[in-house]
């Protein structure tokens, strides 16, 4: 079954902007399934647009900024 980006439902999304990268907090279920995190990143390059890069690691302020963002999704979970 292919993924239909209809039946995604986002439950809760916030996004954490630092220093020419955001980080999205999202929680989200397919098709009615149970709820579950994700985090993503995005990097801005030099002429400004935003373009989806791996999460990997994150920095100390990155994580200070995104943890409590983390605790308020699986709130909503």
């Amino acid at each position: 079954m292919p993924y239909e980006k209809s039946l995604d439902v986002e439950v809760f999304k916030e996004v954490k902007e630092l220093d020419g990268t955001r980080i999205t907090i999202g929680v989200f279920s397919y098709n009615g399934g149970e709820k579950k995190l994700q985090v993503g990143r995005e990097n801005q390059d030099a002429s400004g647009e935003w373009r989806f890069s791996k999460l990997g690691r994150m920095t100390k302020p990155e994580a200070q900024a995104v943890i409590p963002v983390m605790m308020k999704a699986v709130e909503s979970m």
